[in-house]
């Protein structure tokens, strides 16, 4: 009996949390998934990922190692210093370029809102002017544009910022470190609504958009809607898991802190990530969302899980609670939204 070979991407930086989540989404759809690491990384026990651990300059090893694969996701984030994506993001950029060239395959890339500046309207579209000022949203637009110009076909995910999936983003570093404490730390103001891209949704996205990459442009962008929430919308759904958990007493709300803005001030004089965040600080402050209509004009409905059920489970994969409640629930896809 004749059986059809899965389709094969080749995810790298398949450990970081985005590119574990994006792995898992690609194993769940049936491809074969392999996972770039560096050399001698600690890998999860997940049989579903082939794990390479190849050092990303090392094409020719890696192109060997990946043959067949027809997609390649770019997973790869330096440390979040100014130095550090000047130095490394265009280097990493070239080199899944030349590992995507040798292969014969389609690029796709997890792109963000930074390119577009301080200035950036409410509404995000792909064709929104980029306007950055910051050291981060100038790599941005540069890596775009080396990717635009390459030669090998890529699309490019924008999407706000990731939560859920493990550590190492702004909910977990800062929102609800100290959530067992009976108190909750917002960064911005309260009633400003942001985008949040809720990382397993995400994955599975880009799944979908790698089925049908064969509609997109030689070098396409598309737009990830996620969740839109305020600092207030964060509260009223974790305040219900924190009393569910006694972190806060029945009929009591979660304290809302801040971030010591001002002493993040005078320490980035002196600590580079300070110095990064504070340039950052206007994504805190300036209502923004991306209009997901190209996306779902492609794919249909955008991967959407509720966002009860998403912080319950993000809660659950940072160990906080018990994991079954959120893990074995559905996940619910999303009408086809459009922000307007």
């Amino acid at each position: 009996m004749h059986t059809t070979a899965p389709n094969t991407v080749l995810i790298l930086g398949a450990r970081g949390r985005f590119g574990l989540a994006t792995a898992r989404a690609f194993a769940d759809a049936g491809w074969r998934v392999l996972g770039q690491t560096r050399v001698g990384a600690q890998v999860p026990a997940a049989g579903s990922i082939e794990w390479l651990g190849i050092n990303l300059h090392d094409t020719q090893e890696l192109v060997q190692a990946a043959r067949g694969a027809t997609v390649v996701v770019h997973a790869l984030n330096p440390a979040y210093t100014n130095t550090a994506w000047q130095t490394q993001v265009l280097p990493m950029t070239e080199a899944a370029i030349a590992i995507t060239r040798a292969l014969g395959a389609t690029l796709m890339v997890p792109g963000n809102v930074y390119n577009f500046g301080a200035t950036m309207p409410a509404v995000l579209r792909e064709d929104t002017p980029q306007r950055a000022r910051t050291v981060k949203g100038q790599v941005r637009i540069q890596m775009e544009a080396l990717l635009q110009h390459s030669g090998v076909r890529c699309v490019v995910i924008r999407a706000g910022d990731f939560f859920g999936s493990g550590q190492g983003t702004w909910f977990d570093t800062a929102m609800v470190k100290d959530i067992r404490k009976g108190v909750f730390t917002y960064p911005g103001t309260p009633d400003v609504s942001r985008a949040w891209a809720y990382l397993p949704d995400l994955g599975r996205a880009f799944v979908a958009v790698a089925q049908r990459r064969a509609a997109l442009q030689p070098f396409d962008v598309l737009h990830f809607a996620g969740h839109r929430i305020t600092g207030q919308r964060w509260l009223d759904v974790l305040t219900p898991v924190a009393r569910a958990q006694g972190w806060v007493p029945a009929g009591a709300a979660l304290k809302r802190g801040s971030l010591p803005w001002a002493i993040i001030r005078i320490g980035a004089l002196f600590v580079p990530t300070w110095a990064a965040l504070l340039e950052m600080r206007y994504l805190w402050q300036t209502p923004h969302a991306l209009a997901n209509d190209k996306l779902t004009a492609l794919i249909g409905p955008e991967p959407h899980t509720p966002l009860g059920l998403a912080a319950q489970t993000a809660l659950a994969d940072l160990g906080f609670t018990a994991a079954a409640t959120a893990r074995n629930a559905a996940v619910v896809p999303a009408q086809a939204t459009v922000v307007r």
